[in-house]
């Protein structure tokens, strides 16, 4: 059997599951004779993973500077007031998470955002409904 390390064994339990479910940490640690507290620090230190359950599209928004001072809060406020998508929630249907983050890196193009791993820029409210829209 192939060796792991921790956090590839987190990243495959949440890519199969889409959020890392707390009961799976027991027989995973028992299988591969890791710690509790290990494995449940990795866990906790990375804030790509989820301890529960994530809609369908991720969509973490950019409120860093530069997608602050381009309009990030009024597409935030549009979420929230069109989709009833808040930080950290997940809508009813589980289509839709929110996750507002510090920095995506991708000043040149703010504001912007990703929906699971592909990013979109020079955003504004208008082009988030389309985007949103076309994904419902």
């Amino acid at each position: 059997m192939e060796n792991k390390s921790n956090l590839e064994i987190l990243q495959e339990i949440q890519e199969d599951k889409n959020y890392i479910p707390m009961d799976y940490l027991g027989e995973v640690c028992k299988r591969n004779k890791i710690p509790k507290a290990k494995i449940y620090g990795v866990l906790t230190f990375y804030a790509q993973f989820s301890t529960v359950p994530r809609g369908k599209y991720l969509i973490r928004l950019c409120e860093g500077t530069a997608c602050h001072v381009k309009g990030s809060q009024k597409i935030k406020e549009m979420l929230e007031k069109e989709y009833g998508l808040e930080n950290g929630k997940t809508t009813a249907d589980m289509k839709f998470t929110l996750q507002v983050v510090a920095c995506l890196g991708s000043c040149f193009m703010a504001p912007c955002m990703m929906i699971n791993n592909n990013y979109y820029g020079n955003l504004d409210v208008e082009k988030v409904k389309k985007i949103i829209n076309s994904l419902k």
